[in-house]
């Protein structure tokens, strides 16, 4: 291998017929380059490879063409509601139709139910909008239908129609001077019956007082409700993963055996409001709508 050295070094002039190079004749330069050699014709492709060649551009062709029809077909099913694709339907698992709940507007300056400057944790919405409204499909209980959906306290005290203690609640009721009582009521077409009873103290300390009294938790139903034959045991299902922040509830479901209409029912309280949600029917009532019903008055509240 030659040094790096050599190969850089500048060459002497060399001599042509023994003169030196910078003498020499040089030879002419064309004026005009010499063409480039043009390309050697590609060689005629033969019969059988044209053949195999206009097959392979119609399978492509029509790859690409299934291709972008299928594209649309998938688009189409995923951008379409599930029960709007023949077929592919999905079976209801029982929950009602109910309408977006939307939070009350607030009085001017009221502060929110929750907020630290409202130590009394009053709901200052109209209590009959904190209600939740009856699903699709139902029909009104017109015994609940008062002005502003506002009701006595012994309409109130008519679900506890089996209960020993319904006088003592009725005094304390009396004494402590609830603010307003709301209810709601509706039927399905199946015969599921539900009603929902707000009954707004004057701050959470009065209600406090009441429902630890009267409503207080010990693992069965503190008060039989009217319907219910034996007694009530918690719903240990509903207390799973259900919490909404600032309500307490309490789920009850109605022990074995049942007579001839099943009770669900429930309190929630959150401030200044206590909740009564009841839901019953003849034969057997399910959980589900129940649970649906019960937590959507707790989002409400809440």
């Amino acid at each position: 291998m030659n040094d790096l050295n050599d190969v850089n070094e500048k060459p002497e002039p060399a001599e042509l017929n023994g003169e030196p190079a910078d003498k020499a004749v040089q030879s002419p330069v064309p004026l005009q380059p010499s063409a480039p050699p043009l390309p050697e014709a590609p060689p005629p492709v033969a019969p059988k490879d044209r053949r195999v060649l206009r097959a392979v551009l119609r399978w492509t062709a029509a790859v690409v063409v299934f291709g972008v029809l299928g594209s649309g077909v998938a688009y189409g099913i995923t951008e379409r509601e599930r029960t709007d694709v023949p077929g592919l339907s999905t079976r209801s698992d029982g929950r009602w139709d109910y309408p977006e709940l939307v939070k009350p507007a607030l009085p001017a300056g009221a502060a929110l139910p929750f907020a630290a400057d409202n130590p009394g944790m009053i709901h200052y919405a109209g209590l009959e909008q904190l209600l939740l409204p009856a699903p699709a499909g139902s029909v009104p209980d017109a015994t609940l239908k008062g002005d502003r959906s506002r009701i006595s306290a012994d309409r109130f005290l008519e679900e506890f129609g089996g209960d020993d203690h319904v006088a003592s609640m009725r005094q304390d009721l009396a004494q402590s001077g609830p603010v307003q009582i709301a209810a709601r009521g509706w039927t399905m077409p199946d015969g599921t019956a539900t009603r929902i009873y707000l009954v707004r103290f004057h701050s959470a300390g009065y209600q406090n007082a009441f429902s630890t009294l009267h409503f207080s938790n010990t693992g069965m139903a503190p008060r039989r409700l009217k319907e219910v034959e034996g007694e009530s045991a918690l719903d240990e299902d509903y207390n799973l993963g259900n919490g909404i922040p600032h309500v307490r509830h309490d789920v009850y479901a109605e022990s074995a055996p049942i007579g001839p209409v099943q009770v669900w029912h429930a309190y929630l309280t959150a401030g200044d409001v206590v909740a009564l949600v009841v839901q019953s029917r003849k034969g057997s009532a399910a959980a589900v709508p129940f649970h649906q019903t019960t937590v959507l008055q707790e989002q409400l509240l809440g």
